[in-house]
Formats: structure tokens, sequence, C-alpha cells
């Protein structure tokens, strides 16, 4: 089996269709349907069938796909002992991240690199939870998050590693009835105002679990994805909002944070990569010092 069948596999599982294959290598649909044909000769057997408008993988393009991404990863371990033989790790490590964790992680992780021969190439995507596994594709890492689990949702057959446990604390206005107390239980929250986000997104997450806790109806006003919109529409208000604790300014700001009890109320901060990439020296070691990164984060809380 040709190696770059294998690859193109693995290309149309994690991208899902033949023209969003074909964008990522700079080729035309024909082209790559031409490459798909000839994969098919060579395995003697059809290894997509059609879905709709597009193509799927059947069960042996799904088996050749999984190849794919071994091999993938087997290359990257050469290369990376091939680049640790020469000197050390170097290059451009790519990082997607969302940009309340990214804020905390990657001015420091820049920090750290200066004087290298590493270079990041930073993106910030705010996303629903099981939209970050797609970035995969694209960069080295993701940096992600969950409140429902250790894994963000989507990721299965990507690498996840664990970066940091982010307490998800309830904003008021510091002159907030509410805001007098030491922490808030989910029963004192059910008949506030509410600032949320779009559903899907990990903070709305909490709101339902505050309804499936109290058996009440929150009364969300405003879905909004940016946190310092958020803030400034509660900081101005007599609203409430779920907003991470590492990087949401109290004092100055008009905020204060309240811990919020009766529910899992933290989120799962992580880096997520295609298993190969996972595997380049200049990738592990970035992961390497966004641990450090994370753990000096965590130990600061």
């Amino acid at each position: 089996m040709d190696v770059r069948h294998l690859a193109l596999l693995r290309e149309l599982a994690d991208r899902g269709s033949l023209a969003a294959v074909a964008a990522a290598g700079h080729r035309t649909p024909s082209a790559v349907s031409q490459q798909l044909r000839t994969a098919e000769r060579a395995a003697g057997m059809a290894l997509v069938e059609h879905s709709g408008r597009g193509v799927r993988l059947t069960e042996a393009g799904l088996l050749l796909a999984r190849g794919g991404a071994e091999v993938a990863a087997a290359l990257a371990r050469v290369d990376a002992a091939w680049d640790a033989f020469r000197g050390g790790a170097s290059g451009v490590v790519s990082v997607a991240a969302l940009p309340s964790a990214a804020t905390y992680l990657l001015p420091r992780l820049q920090q750290l690199l200066e004087g290298t021969a590493l270079e990041l190439r930073c993106s910030d995507d705010d996303l629903a939870e099981a939209d970050f596994a797609h970035l995969a594709a694209d960069h080295d890492l993701v940096i992600a998050h969950s409140v429902t689990d250790d894994r963000p949702a989507g990721t299965d057959g990507l690498t996840v590693v664990p970066l940091v446990v982010e307490p998800l604390d309830v904003a008021l206005a510091a002159d907030h009835p509410l805001a007098e107390r030491p922490w808030l239980h989910a029963r004192d929250v059910v008949d506030e105002r509410w600032i949320g986000v779009p559903r899907g997104y990990p903070f709305d997450s909490v709101l339902v679990a505050v309804e499936r806790a109290t058996g009440a109806r929150l009364d969300v006003r405003q879905r909004v994805r940016d946190n310092r919109l958020v803030e400034a529409l509660v900081a101005t208000s007599r609203h409430v909002a779920i907003l991470p604790r590492f990087t949401t300014p109290t004092g100055d700001s008009g905020l204060v944070l309240r811990e919020l009890r009766g529910v899992r109320a933290r989120r799962h901060v992580v880096a997520v990569a295609r298993p190969d990439r996972a595997e380049r020296l200049a990738v592990r070691t970035v992961l390497d010092l966004l641990q450090q990164v994370a753990a000096e984060v965590a130990s600061a809380d």
C-alpha cells in the first residue's frame, strides 16, 4: 500500500470531505478524486461510498485511514529522534487556542521560548467545545477546554494532554447583594438574571447543571461569546454570569467572583494534537513548557 494513499485516507477521515482535503493540500478536488481512485484500484475494493452530496469512508477505508495515522506517527518519531541527534528542537509550532486560556498560557510560553530555535505561530479561536478537535488538522497544538470531561468532545483518536483545571465562578457587580457572601450555592442564583454563552459552549454546561440541580429554569437574558463583553455587561448591571477565575479582572473592574457550590463548576484546559504531530520534537518541547506554565498558574491561584 502506497504511503501517500494512506495519508489521503487519513486526511479524508479527519476533514470529512474531498473539497476540504483538496483545499488543505492546495489541490483541485478532481486531483484528489483521481488519487482516491488510484488508491481504490491498488486496494482492490471500494474505500469510499456516496453519502448525501459527498462521500464517506467504507469500513476498509477507515481501517486504512487508521493505518495512515499510525504510519504518520512512526515517521514523526523517527524525525524527532533525528532532530535530537542533530542538536535539538527547531522550527515553527502553530498553536490555536481559546482566548480565555491563551491569555494566561501563551505570553509566559513565548517568554520561555525566547532565545531558542523555536517559534510560535498563534491564533485565537472561540468555538463550541466539539469544534476544537477539527483545528488539530491544521495546527500542531490546539488549546481547548471542557466542563463535562477531561477530554473535549470529538477528540477521540487525538492526543490530549491535561494542562490545568480552572474554577468557573459566578461573576457579579461589586455592589450586587449576593457579593457580600463568601461563596454561592446553586440555589442562591436561580432567581438571578444571567448573561450566558451560546448553547454548546462549555460555560453553558454550568447553567444547565444549575437547572438540573435545582429544578428551576434560569432567566438567561443575553448569550454572547466574548468574556470582556460579559464582564462589562455584568459590572454595570444586576446580571450575573459564569466566568473563568484565572483571567477575570476584579477590584477596579467593578466585578467580584464567588465560588459556585452544589454543581460541577470547573473546566479542564487541555492541549490537543494529532498523534503524529505530538511526536515532533518541537511540539513535545512546547508541550513540556505549556505544562510548566500551567503548573505555575495553578500554584498561584
